[in-house]
């Protein structure tokens, strides 16, 4: 860092004591430490375990053969760009996003930040720079304090509960108004520009748009809005639930990501000619979405109940199918201008790690072009998914693919996706090792 850029970070982090050094794990949840800011600004290096990157999401963590026998460190490097005060903590305190290092200098392969900066420069290495946006949704329930209960919505003004009439409402009788207030403000201290705010379909259910930009930048205002709401919700009494199915009877919460590849120097979307005609290049990345879709599904739904969105699917397809202005398709192309023309990935749920979820489709996309890929024909209306594009309906299923997925190893390497299966299948097994209220109520009378 520069002297000058020095004197201006030291002046933006005046009166702040601490900085929560962050990175994301295999989960997309921050992980790091808490570092004086007088050591953050003398550049004292931060390190952490490799092993972090793989911690599940009980907390364990696989075998150390994973992640390197002797769990060596790794150096936590934050981003200049990433360095933020936080608008909601009463102690004055920043948070910087860092990267994943190896000590000697080289990204780590553990490192979803890493992994998706490294699919952005092969993109880079063509001329080209994927442009992502991302529509985030979640729920806003009371707070739960008995997990084996499902999840109420708050009280509203009028002293009842949603009952999921309020899709697409501007009421605000959800009393909700302080909270998604001090939301705004939040999002504006920390540079998160946002596009369009809705209620949607579930009970207590919303979505934020996200403005497109640089994938980097996206997933780090994706964590970033994440973990805020989060936060803002705990200071208002209300829990943010960003599961992918929370509850039963209701749709589940997607993170779809519009996707699509710019020229770099001229700006010219690359998936129109200059006739507004969609381009050989357009045919190819939809045809590498579909190439690794079944292959990517444990990154795109990475937990047990990802499934139970997919497989209760209101417009949460599970299938490689593509189709214009379909919501039934897994792959979606909105109606827009040719300079618009993009692609939206609808499988990915709110749950997915947003480094992780827009590398696998980005990567996907560079596949089908550099292999000059075709797509299958564009479905409309009402459709059968041909059996070629289907996915797995299973955590176990999907990992069972992504084990036997050479393409995963090839774009991602070889330790980053054991690593990941190895972790997941820890996840799995803690599941199995719990029977279900409807195990309990259904079969005991009955076995």
């Amino acid at each position: 860092m520069t002297t000058d850029g020095h004197r201006s970070l030291a002046q933006r982090l005046t009166g702040i004591d601490e900085i929560e050094c962050v990175t994301p794990d295999l989960n997309g949840v921050p992980r790091g430490k808490v570092m004086t800011a007088e050591g953050f600004l003398e550049g004292r290096r931060l390190q952490m375990a490799r092993g972090v990157l793989l911690q599940c999401i009980m907390g364990g963590y696989p075998p150390a053969r994973f992640y390197g026998s002797d769990d060596g460190d790794l150096a936590l490097v934050p981003d200049p760009a990433q360095i933020h005060r936080l608008p909601w903590s009463q102690q004055p305190r920043a948070l910087a996003i860092c990267d994943a290092d190896e000590l000697t200098g080289e990204s780590s392969s553990l490192s979803t930040r890493g992994q998706l900066k490294a699919v952005i420069a092969r993109y880079a290495a063509l001329g080209l720079a994927p442009v992502v946006a991302t529509e985030l949704e979640f729920f806003v329930f009371a707070p739960n304090t008995d997990p084996t209960q499902p999840f109420q919505p708050p009280l509203g003004l009028d002293g009842r509960r949603e009952d999921g009439h309020s899709a697409f409402s501007i009421s605000s009788n959800n009393g909700l108004r302080p909270f998604f207030t001090e939301v705004y403000a939040c999002m504006a201290a920390l540079g998160l520009p946002r596009d369009t705010f809705m209620h949607e379909m579930g009970i207590s259910q919303f979505e934020i748009n996200l403005l497109h930009g640089d994938p980097l930048l996206l997933a780090d205002q994706t964590l970033l809005f994440k973990h805020l709401l989060k936060e803002v919700a705990l200071k208002h009494g209300l829990t943010v639930v960003c599961m992918a199915k929370p509850l039963a009877h209701t749709p589940g919460s997607s993170m779809h990501i519009h996707q699509s590849i710019i020229e770099i120097g001229s700006g010219r979307n690359v998936f129109s000619d200059k006739a507004g005609e969609p381009t050989a290049t357009f045919r190819h990345f939809i045809a590498g979405q579909q190439a690794g879709m079944a292959d990517f599904t444990a990154l795109f739904a990475p937990n047990v109940n990802s499934y139970q969105r997919l497989c209760h699917p209101f417009a949460s397809p599970n299938n490689a199918c593509w189709s214009h202005d379909n919501r039934a398709a897994g792959l979606r192309i909105p109606a827009s201008s040719p300079a618009a023309r993009r692609v939206e990935n609808r499988l990915p749920g709110a749950d997915a790690n947003p480094y992780l979820a827009i590398a696998a489709s980005l990567a996907a996309g560079l596949y089908g072009i550099e292999h000059k890929l075709e797509p299958s024909e564009p479905i409309q209306g009402e459709f059968e998914v041909p059996d070629n594009l289907s996915l797995p309906c299973t955590l176990h299923a999907a990992l069972e693919r992504l084990k036997r997925s050479q393409l995963a190893k090839e774009l991602f390497g070889k330790e980053f996706i054991e690593g990941y299966i190895a972790s997941k299948t820890m996840e799995l097994t803690s599941f199995f090792d719990e029977i279900t209220p409807w195990e309990r109520r259904v079969l005991a009378a009955q076995a």
